[in-house]
């Protein structure tokens, strides 16, 4: 298998290109300059392009990937309705959704053969809207909206038409902030980060009266931690055994355990990591975390150990200016 490392790093408006050595080491492929500073970024489900949102103009560009070294060509651009929050794409690559906090709205765009074209929804009303995650069925798209602690539940029509749920919606706590958010592989469970209270929900996608309901909430700082929480991003390893979020005020990286069936988690340890970690992400096989710190202008590759899922820095590398998404292709 052969994985590449895609680095957004907006400040200096460039991608950053790297191979993923098998024995846990980057070496650079390219650099690219992007029209625009560069956040968001998404691989197709097909492999075959990158996705990355780009502001002040607001915009999705394709790049197609080189099979080759996964280096990148630009393609196509389309017009987005709002600042570029996050982006993600349907699981059959027809659609990307655009989730922006600014605007307060996800929009849906339309995909040819992988090339982005019109825009064919939006539903605004979102405050904070920070991400777009459609679901392991491919059917229902959900969209945190962080200043309103809900989580917003869409069905996904074929034209790529946005349509209410009932319920329309999943609330958390009070003050919460939800923002990030994955998906268990077993497709029975959902995890998300909330920012503002550093915290993470674990969702049963379905009881057996197919509702949806939090069944966790876990603390994700240290008992000593007296600070501003600003909690950020959130993945888990392909097997399902380890949950890891970040924190940017502590620089910290909390890492879970998920139990067998995917219902429970609990905390096994922090890894302090780079300055302000807006963005990382785990390699397909499972061993490597790549973590980026928007203050302190590098990444660091950690090798994923143990049961507990402990991580060991293996090397950091300098990349632009305030990087903060890291997305990884196999090929």
């Amino acid at each position: 298998m052969k994985q590449t490392v895609y680095t957004a790093s907006p400040e200096s408006q460039q991608i950053h290109v790297w191979r993923l050595n098998p024995e846990g080491s980057l070496t650079l492929v390219q650099v690219v300059d992007v029209p625009g500073q560069v956040q968001p970024m998404v691989i197709s489900p097909d492999k075959r392009f990158l996705y990355v949102g780009v502001r002040p103009e607001f915009r999705v560009l394709a790049y197609r990937i080189a099979p080759e070294d996964g280096a990148l060509t630009y393609t196509a651009e389309a017009a987005l309705p709002g600042s570029p929050t996050h982006i993600s794409t349907d699981l059959e690559g027809r659609f990307i959704f655009s989730g922006s906090y600014n605007a307060g709205c996800v929009s849906v765009t339309c995909l040819n053969d992988g090339i982005p074209g019109e825009s064919v929804d939006m539903v605004d009303g979102l405050e904070g809207c920070h991400s777009a995650n459609i679901s392991p069925d491919n059917k229902t798209l959900w969209v945190p909206a962080l200043k309103q602690d809900r989580i917003c539940l869409f069905t996904l029509g074929d034209d790529g038409k946005l349509a209410a749920q009932n319920p329309a919606e999943v609330t958390t706590v009070e003050g919460a902030g939800p923002r990030h958010m994955v998906f268990h592989p077993n497709q029975k469970f959902a995890y998300v980060v909330n920012e503002l209270n550093g915290s993470v929900d674990v969702w049963a996608l379905s009881d057996a009266h197919g509702n949806i309901e939090c069944i966790q909430t876990l603390d994700m700082m240290p008992a000593d931690f007296t600070d501003t929480r600003w909690a950020a991003d959130i993945h888990i390893t392909p097997d399902g055994r380890h949950l890891y979020a970040c924190d940017r005020t502590s620089s910290l990286i909390t890492i879970f355990s998920v139990s067998e069936d995917g219902s429970v988690l609990a905390v096994e340890g922090f890894q302090p990591t780079e300055t302000q970690p807006r963005g990382f992400n785990i390699d397909h096989t499972g061993k490597y975390l790549i973590a980026a710190g928007q203050k302190s202008h590098h990444i660091a590759l950690y090798e994923i150990q143990g049961e507990q899922g402990l991580l060991e820095e293996k090397g950091r590398y300098a990349v632009g200016q305030g990087p903060m998404w890291v997305v990884v292709n196999a090929q």
